[in-house]
């Protein structure tokens, strides 16, 4: 049976991990993926919406993005949202599609990207050692008997180790893929 002060920390850790996972996403590798727009802000009926829920997403090739509306009136205001969402894209409105060409990058921007996910990766591995700490001092608080601390405290240690490997895993995938041409 699994404690509950283990039980809490594994699911603080795993937000953690993905929460990493999600910011990595964001970041462009030169290949066209809906992540790289859905969560833009678009200005549709009076309130902010993110793209993915006006509009279908879909990359007719890896240089390529392409954005149906499901109301052609918002075609317009969804190439501004993404112009002014600052992402380097430069949208073309053509009709009812948005089609957003792939800039090629250059090696000096796939080594800036690079910097930016290792920062976000540690941002993610202090987070998950934050939450190590947080259990550990509950479980001294707690005041459990001596062998069932102990085995806790080792159990949260491997989850910690296990998260911190996930990200570091994840980070060399996204390294590799941004640094292959």
């Amino acid at each position: 049976m699994s404690h509950p002060i283990l039980t809490d920390s594994q699911t603080k850790m795993k937000k953690a991990v993905d929460y990493t996972l999600h910011e990595f996403s964001a970041i462009h590798t030169g290949k066209a993926t809906p992540a790289l727009v859905e969560g833009v802000m678009v200005e549709a009926y009076g309130s902010m919406v993110p793209l993915k829920s006006c509009a279908a997403i879909s990359t007719p090739d890896p240089r390529m993005i392409q954005i149906q509306p499901w109301d052609a009136g918002l075609a317009k205001a969804i190439g501004k949202a993404i112009q002014q969402a600052n992402l380097g894209f430069n949208p073309i409105v053509d009709g009812k599609l948005i089609r957003i060409p792939l800039p090629d990058m250059s090696r000096e921007r796939r080594v800036e990207f690079v910097k930016t996910c290792h920062k976000l990766a540690e941002d993610g591995r202090v987070h998950v050692r934050n939450v190590r700490r947080d259990a550990l001092e509950t479980l001294k608080k707690a005041k459990l008997p001596e062998d069932e601390a102990k085995r806790l405290e080792k159990d949260i240690q491997t989850a910690t180790d296990k998260s911190i490997k996930d990200i570091g895993d994840h980070l060399a995938h996204k390294e590799k893929d941004l640094l292959t041409v």
